[in-house]
Parts: structure tokens; C-alpha cells; sequence
């Protein structure tokens, strides 16, 4: 099992990628508050905003560099260990991809180069539109990744064909190598899970960037330093983070419940779920890997049935229907997914009771309250990789999930045995996706020189983040009340550097 191949490189994937899931987050995050920031300074000309929007965009450029690097390796493991997946998601992926690099990550990067160097050189207006392109930039980039990455848990728009070679169909050792064929570009990128999927992962980024100002902001707080330029960017994220923390409970419920139309098996191992018929709800438990029952598990009755159909009674496919062979980890969907909602739900509380702390004037007094906040960005990380890993892992052992066949009033079809009945031949199980060539040495020596790689990137951006920080934002003063209303402005004029003492 350990040098086993598909395991191997299934480990490396998982290891660099989330590894690289640290960066686009945090910026995807980073760049909706640094909008706020340009927001309140164009609009109050109050020097506070400027200041804390250029620390933050040298923090957001650092995480972005990072972030760039980072995920080139997860293109080159698609060729090298996962050849055959690539050869059956190729032409989905290909289009999804390069609109990606087309319509995103060129509109990020290029407006990047004005948001980070152009402070002196572009009018205030012209430096807002800036940064709003780059967030339009880093949502879009989330946008097709996710069309891709949703395509895999719910098959849409595409058509399964023998692949030609020298104008004969292509056979291996006598198997024939089929391919997914994009038929209908919209139903690929509208697919069933895309739109809860996109808009649950964007919150969550939304989420971990407010919490990373937040946590910053609270050290400075803490420490007595900056205090005027933390409690700014503080009540900015704070206010973010409790909207984004009360939109993720209700894109939660909606995901759920498309989980529980197109992945039923996911649903179930979310929930320890094993007999099909009305399903509890439960708050915390340790399931047994290969059983059928929930250790130390505190459930609702009846509360999954509730959530899902609006009936307590209402029956919930469990994973006695799903065929023993296509059940994913109950162990690893099951924790990671509650400790996710976890993580939400105490997210919930805190902002909201840091926000009427804040309403009422003392929650700057409040020490205890923000310790909690510098330490809470842990939590965000760690809830977005734990989205990823429950959703990823409920796919298994799937790379790309196949439909479920339905009967004309929808409802799934059983096969003889009263298991799902599933369009095998439109799948690609993960066992079948490894290239054929790679063998399990070749995947231990890459797994230690991206291990290393990654290592030294890591501890670079821990370096220049914690120097930066350290160093703090440059001191501001305040402008006079005739630059406070910026249609006073009379034509673009460039932004003076702050170390000179001039204002905007």
C-alpha cells in the first residue's frame, strides 16, 4: 500500500496542492478587502485607508508571487503521473484552462503590476480600478478552476469517444482509450455542483483573507503599535467576515442538499449515514472505518432528513445502496467535513459578537477577545483545506465521478442488488487515472524534491511576511477637510509617496 503507485502519486497530489490552496484563497480574501480599503480612501481622502491599503498589497503581492509558483507543479503532475486522466479530462480541461489563463490570470497580473508599483504614478480613481480588476481577476481565476474542478464531481456537456491515432482508434493491451468530449460548452461549465461549489469556495476565501487582516491588525492592537491604521483595517474585515460568515451557513445548506441529489454517496459519509431511511444529524463523532456505527457520536434525529427535504421523516440514501466498491473513506469525509462546519459555526460566533462589541465601542478593550482573533487565522486555513479534502475525498474512488442513472420522475435507479446504478462507462476510477510508465521510486524521489522546494517557499514567505509585518505600515497623517471629498479632485493627479510627508 505505502509504494503503491496510485497511492504515491495520489499523496503527491495531495501535498502540493495544498500546499499551493494556502495562497489562492488568502489572496482571492486580500483582494476584496484591499477594494474596501481604495473604497473608503477615494471616497473620505482619510490618509489611514492609503496606508493600510499599500501594507496590505505588499502582502497580498508576496502571497500572490508565492501562490504563482506554487501552482505550476499541479500542471506538470497531470502529465507526469496522471497521463490517462489527462487524456480523458484533456479536451474539458483544455478550454476550461486556458480561459482561465485568458480571461483571469492575464487581467490579474496585468492590473498587479499597477496596484503594486503604480501608488506614485496613477490617479486615485485609476488605482481603484486597478485593484477592483485584480479581485475581478482572482474571483475569475476561482471561477474556471472550480468549472473544471465541479465538472469531475457532476459530468455535464460532454460525450465519452473512442481517441483516434494515425486515424484508427487507439487501443492499449487491447483496451480501447476513451476520452471526454466537450458537446455543449454551457452545460460543461453550468454542470450541477458549479454554481453551489464556486460560490461555498469563494466565501470561504472571502473568509480566510478578512480573518488574516483581522489577525494582523489584533497583534498590532495587542502590542500597542499602528493602533489607528489595526482598528481601520480591523473593523473592515470584521464587518466582511461576519457577512461572509453568515452567507457561507446558507451556501452550506445549498450545497448539502446538491450533494444530496448528485453525490449521495458523499452525503452519507458526511454523515456516517449507513441505513438508507430518515438520517440524524450529527455535531461530533469518531465513525468506524469499516462498520456500521458512530463512536461518542451526539446526533439531532431526524435534523439531516430535515435539512435536506423539509421533513424529519423523509428517507436519505445511505451507504447501504451505494455498491461497497465505490464508498469513499467514511472516516476521513466524516471528520473532515464536521470539523469544517465546525469551524464555521464558531466563526459565526465570534464575529458576531465581536461585531457588537465593536457597535457598542469596546471591543478594542477586550484583549482576551483579540488574541482569539490572531490565533483564528489558523482556523480559516485549516477550514479551507478541510473543505477541500471532504469534497475531494467524498469523490473517491472517482477522479471523475459518473452520473447516476434516474428514472423519468428523477429518483435514482437500483440495480437488482438495490445498489445505485451508475454510468460506469462515463467515469475514470482513480486507480485507472495513474500514468502507465510511472513507477512508485520515481514518485517517492519527486515527492522529496517538491518536499524540499516547497519547504525553502514556505519558509521564504513566512520570512518576508513576518518582516514586513514587523516593520509595519509607514506613519500618515491626516489630510486637510477640502481633500476629504474627492470630486473636488481636478484631474488625475498622482499619489505622493507618504515617506515624503505630502498628501494624496
Amino acid at each position: 500500500m505505502i509504494l503503491d503507485v496510485v497511492f504515491l502519486s495520489r499523496l503527491q497530489f495531495a501535498l502540493t496542492i495544498m500546499f499551493h490552496y494556502l495562497f489562492p484563497p488568502l489572496t482571492i480574501g486580500m483582494s476584496i478587502v484591499l477594494v474596501y480599503l481604495e473604497t473608503m480612501y477615494f471616497f473620505t481622502r482619510e490618509q489611514v485607508y492609503e496606508t493600510a491599503a499599500r501594507f496590505w498589497t505588499q502582502l497580498f503581492a508576496v502571497s500572490f508571487a508565492v501562490g504563482v509558483a506554487t501552482g505550476i507543479v499541479m500542471e506538470f503532475q497531470f502529465g507526469t503521473n496522471w497521463a490517462i486522466y489527462s487524456r480523458f479530462v484533456g479536451d474539458v480541461f483544455g478550454s476550461a484552462l486556458a480561459a482561465e489563463g485568458i480571461f483571469a490570470f492575464f487581467l490579474e497580473s496585468g492590473f498587479l503590476s499597477v496596484l503594486v508599483f503604480g501608488w506614485d504614478k496613477v490617479s486615485a480613481g485609476f488605482h481603484l480600478f486597478a485593484t477592483i480588476m485584480v479581485a475581478i481577476g482572482s474571483v475569475f481565476s476561482a471561477v474556471w478552476i472550480l468549472i473544471a474542478n465541479s465538472w469531475q464531481q457532476t459530468p455535464a456537456g460532454h460525450r465519452i469517444v473512442q481517441m483516434m491515432r494515425d486515424g484508427k482508434p487507439w487501443f492499449v493491451d487491447g483496451k480501447p482509450i476513451m476520452r471526454a468530449e466537450v458537446v455543449d460548452f454551457w452545460a460543461m461549465v453550468f454542470n450541477p455542483s458549479m454554481i453551489d461549489r464556486l460560490v461555498h469556495t469563494l466565501i470561504a476565501a472571502f473568509l480566510m483573507g478578512a480573518f488574516f487582516v483581522m489577525s494582523i491588525s489584533a497583534f498590532y492592537l495587542l502590542k500597542k503599535r499602528h493602533e489607528e491604521f489595526a482598528r481601520r483595517s480591523f473593523t473592515g474585515a470584521l464587518l466582511l467576515a461576519t457577512i461572509f460568515s453568515l452567507a457561507q451557513l446558507v451556501s452550506g445548506h445549498s450545497n448539502a442538499r446538491m450533494v444530496s441529489r448528485e453525490q449521495p454517496a458523499k452525503l452519507a459519509a458526511f454523515e456516517a449515514h449507513y441505513v438508507s431511511g430518515p438520517a440524524d444529524l450529527y455535531l461530533f463523532g469518531l465513525p468506524t472505518p469499516d462498520g456500521n456505527k458512530v463512536n461518542f457520536g451526539v446526533k439531532i434525529p431526524g435534523a439531516l432528513s430535515f435539512l435536506i427535504h423539509g421533513n424529519r421523516s423523509e428517507s436519505v440514501i445511505g451507504l447501504d445502496r451505494i455498491h461497497p466498491q465505490d464508498r469513499p473513506s467514511i472516516l476521513i469525509c466524516f471528520s473532515s467535513y464536521h470539523l469544517m462546519v465546525g469551524i464555521g459555526m464558531f466563526f459565526i460566533f465570534l464575529t458576531c459578537l465581536a461585531l457588537y462589541f465593536r457597535i457598542r465601542g469596546s471591543l478594542f478593550e477586550k484583549r482576551w477577545l483579540l488574541w482569539i482573533f490572531v490565533g483564528s487565522v489558523v482556523l480559516a486555513v485549516a477550514g479551507n483545506q478541510l473543505g477541500w479534502v471532504s469534497a475531494e475525498a467524498g469523490r473517491q474512488p472517482w477522479t471523475v465521478y459518473p452520473s447516476l442513472v434516474k428514472d423519468a420522475s428523477g429518483q435514482p435507479v437500483l440495480d437488482k442488488d438495490g445498489f445505485l446504478v451508475a454510468k460506469a462507462d462515463e467515469g475514470l476510477r482513480t486507480k485507472d487515472a495513474v500514468s502507465e510508465v510511472v513507477h512508485s521510486g520515481q514518485v517517492v524521489r519527486s515527492i522529496l524534491m517538491f518536499g524540499a522546494i516547497y519547504a525553502l517557499l514556505g519558509i521564504f514567505w513566512i520570512y518576508v511576511l513576518n518582516h514586513k509585518i514587523e516593520k509595519g505600515p509607514p506613519p500618515f497623517s491626516s489630510p486637510p477637510d477640502s481633500a476629504r471629498n474627492p470630486l473636488l479632485a481636478t484631474g488625475p493627479t498622482p499619489r505622493k509617496r507618504l515617506s515624503e510627508g505630502d498628501e494624496s
